[in-house]
Formats: structure tokens, C-alpha cells, sequence
């Protein structure tokens, strides 16, 4: 039997017309594919722009909030927060992070109350707390510290979740946090808050402008190099995410986003479970200047990358085009 040839097979004519290509897609994007990131400041009726991310503002609690029902009405599924730690509240061992009243816990209340329908996904780490804008707690020598700052994160992931936060996502790499806060949340009755592992969490250059909003880029001192991963080990991140599902994490994520494209497929066909990614800061403000520079159409570049992402494995993506992204899929 011989296989078809032109002309008897066309690829071109289920690309005809646009009901057929349609019908025909391999990958299909919709809101309910996008978490949305938002950062908090103290105070009432505030908006900060933040210079290095064109369109993305800090946003005090009651903004926050119509933010929660600008995502409902678009059909956004799930809100994720990162509050902006005012200076005198940040200190070396991040003890704002334990406050029940802290900004994180006061916005995740206030969605849940006014817009219960929305998820909230929390971070769980401790750099928009400290002092020295690190992601735990450190020594002499500026060595994050991986037990007592495990310690530490349970007690966080606590917080949030006595607020109400849906899904806890430890963005730290600390080993062994995962199933720490597993158990504290079981032995504290939140059996039903999800744990989104940041499994593969990489050393990268693309959180500049993340580390502006949160005020933690200035302060950092070294790097986050002996807990954050080398952008060139891609076992490694297979290790990483089997040890995060083996400690009990529902949902894995790879960050950042399309530059780790191949990761994302591997961890998708090793595990078979829900993978999601980041698409961080600087990959949002590459599509905003390319945009601005007249290089490229701003809505075709965010729903490219973010089709490229679903692609590769993808369950959903972090994306502060989130609200963008679902106005163009609603038309």
C-alpha cells in the first residue's frame, strides 16, 4: 500500500478556511488556562505603576479586589498574589511573613469574601520580606539556611491558608519543603488547599522586573544561585519535580516560561500531571518593548508564547497579559 502524495493529499486544505482551522487545532487556549499575578501595597485606592513593566501596577487591597471581578467577568480562574513588604517591615528573619494580618493575608480575604468564586494562589518565600531580599534565612556568611528556613515556610503556608488561599505555592526550593508543608496543612485540617510545587525553579535572568515590584531587587544580597537552579541542567528539574509529587504537591510548575519550552515537554511526558508555568517579568516586558519598538503586534506575540507554552504541556500559565489574553480569546 502506498501512502498519499500530491496531489492526492493537500495539506493545505484544512487550512482553507477559518471554520476548518478551527475545527482541526491541535491546541486550544482559553481564559480558564490563565492565572493572573497581582502585587499588593499598603493603603487604600492606590495604583503604582511599575516602571520596568509597562501596564502592571502595585495595587492596594480594595483595588485588588476589583481586580478579583475583573477576573471573574473574563473568565479568569485564579488570581495570584505578591505583596510589596513596606521597608520597616522587613527584617532578617522576614517575620512580616508570619503576620495574620499581614498585606497577603488581608487581600486574600477580601477576594474570598467579595469574589469567592476566583482562586487564590499564594507564594510561599520569604524575599518580599527580608531585609536582605533572599528567599529564607541566612548565616554568617549569606548561605540561605535550607532547615530552618523549611521551618519558617510551614508556618507561612499556614497563614495564608487560615485566610483562605486555595492553592500554596512554595517558590523557594528549599528541600524538603514540600512535604513539611504538606503535613502542617493535613495536621491543620486543610486538607482540600492545594500545594502548586515551583518544581523547576531556575537561576534566571528574567526576574528583574519581579524583583522591582516586590522591592527586593536592590536589597538582594549575592545570588540565588546555591538554591535556584542552573539554567543549563534539565535532569536535574526531572529530579527536583519527582521529589516535589513524591513530598505530595498536586500541581508542578516550570519558571521561567518559554525559554524552558523543553523542560516543560520532559516533565509532561515523565509524570503525566498537571505542569504549569511562569511567564515572568522579563519575558512580559520583552513582548511590551518589542510592542512599543513597532517590532511586533503586542496581541499576536502574547497569544503565540502562550499557545507555545500550552504546547509544550502546559495545564495553565502565570501571565501578566492574563486580562489581555482573555479579551482577545472572548472575541
Amino acid at each position: 500500500m502506498h501512502s498519499a502524495a500530491y496531489p492526492a493529499l493537500r495539506l493545505r486544505r484544512t487550512r482553507s478556511s477559518a471554520w476548518s482551522r478551527a475545527l482541526h487545532a491541535e491546541t486550544v487556549l482559553t481564559p480558564a488556562d490563565l492565572i493572573w499575578p497581582l502585587f499588593i501595597v499598603e493603603g487604600e485606592g492606590v495604583e503604582q505603576p511599575i516602571a520596568t513593566m509597562p501596564g502592571v501596577s502595585r495595587w492596594s487591597v480594595d483595588l485588588i479586589v476589583e481586580r478579583a471581578r475583573d477576573a471573574a467577568a473574563l473568565g479568569i480562574p485564579c488570581l495570584a498574589l505578591f505583596p510589596y513588604t513596606p521597608e520597616p517591615l522587613r527584617t532578617d528573619n522576614g517575620d512580616e511573613a508570619l503576620n495574620p494580618d499581614n498585606l497577603m493575608c488581608r487581600a486574600v480575604r477580601a477576594i474570598k469574601d467579595a469574589v469567592p468564586e476566583v482562586g487564590v494562589l499564594t507564594d510561599v518565600a520569604l524575599d518580599p520580606y527580608t531585609a536582605h531580599g533572599h528567599d529564607g534565612l541566612v548565616d554568617e556568611r549569606g548561605y540561605v539556611l535550607n532547615d530552618r528556613t523549611k521551618d519558617v515556610l510551614v508556618a507561612q503556608a499556614l497563614n495564608q491558608a487560615r485566610a483562605g488561599a486555595d492553592i500554596i505555592a512554595p517558590s523557594d526550593m528549599m528541600d524538603g519543603r514540600v512535604a513539611a508543608i504538606r503535613a502542617g496543612l493535613e495536621a491543620d485540617g486543610h486538607v482540600n488547599v492545594q500545594i502548586m510545587a515551583y518544581a523547576a525553579k531556575y537561576a534566571s535572568a528574567f526576574y528583574g522586573p519581579f524583583r522591582d515590584a516586590v522591592g527586593s531587587r536592590g536589597r538582594l544580597q549575592g545570588d540565588k544561585k546555591t538554591y535556584q537552579m542552573d539554567p543549563g541542567n534539565a535532569e536535574e528539574a526531572l529530579r527536583e519535580v519527582a521529589l516535589d509529587l513524591a513530598e505530595g504537591a498536586d500541581t508542578v510548575m516550570v519558571k521561567p516560561g518559554l525559554p524552558y519550552l523543553d523542560i516543560i515537554r520532559r516533565v509532561k511526558e515523565r509524570f503525566e500531571v498537571p505542569v504549569f508555568a511562569y511567564a515572568v517579568s522579563g519575558e512580559y516586558a520583552m513582548i511590551e518593548a518589542a510592542a512599543a519598538a513597532g517590532a511586533g503586534d503586542r496581541d499576536g506575540l502574547v497569544l503565540e508564547s502562550l499557545v507555545a507554552l500550552k504546547r509544550a504541556g502546559c495545564s495553565g500559565v502565570l501571565t501578566y497579559h492574563a486580562p489581555l489574553a482573555a479579551r482577545l480569546l472572548a472575541r
